[in-house]
């Protein structure tokens, strides 16, 4: 069994997010929930009305033998877009946010270091907006939201929304699709 690490992000709505990352080579497991606020235990629901100050994210495990910290970071800046606060697309307010929950001071250093490398690389007309801060706290959303994706491709957002940056992501990244 490999020594797995854990990467907690948010990057909009989670059902987006867990889809691009179920695929890629070194990720165990890809689980969707909110992390970031102060309600122990939110429901979707009081997430959605903006009151618990947490983000839609997703807990990533994966294989630093395979992919490294640093490379499910450069994946992450690509798959949404950092320099809109509180927004992705027309999902809008606090709980839509772009941040990395920190699990220890090296990956607070190395998401610093990829922020600088996007911004130097000059990926985005915008300055990136991402929040960085150390991890608190993770609750995994109901069981219907995970694998969202998966289970429901043909519904409306998923169509519309999902499938286009899941697509973007397999031709950006295909050599490091699993399958």
């Amino acid at each position: 069994m490999p020594n797995l690490e854990t990467a907690t992000l948010a990057a909009g709505c989670f059902w987006c997010v867990e889809a691009v990352f179920d695929e890629l080579k070194g990720v165990e497991d890809v689980v969707s929930g909110y992390s970031g606020g102060h309600k122990p235990n939110p429901t979707y629901r009081e997430v959605c009305s903006e009151t618990t100050g947490h983000a839609e994210a997703v807990q990533i495990k994966f294989d630093p033998e395979v992919i490294s910290y640093a490379d499910l970071l450069r994946v992450y800046f690509t798959v949404h877009d950092p320099t809109t606060l509180n927004r992705q697309g027309n999902d809008i307010g606090e709980s839509y946010r772009s941040a990395i929950f920190y699990n220890s001071p090296e990956q607070e250093k190395t998401a610093q270091e990829i922020i600088a490398e996007v911004e130097a690389e000059r990926l985005y007309r915008n300055p990136i907006v991402t929040e960085v801060t150390a991890f608190k706290n993770f609750y995994p959303a109901e069981a219907y939201h995970q694998e969202y994706f998966a289970h429901n491709p043909t519904q409306g957002y998923c169509s519309f929304v999902v499938a286009p940056k899941v697509a973007k992501f397999r031709k950006m990244y295909a050599d490091q699709l699993k399958k």
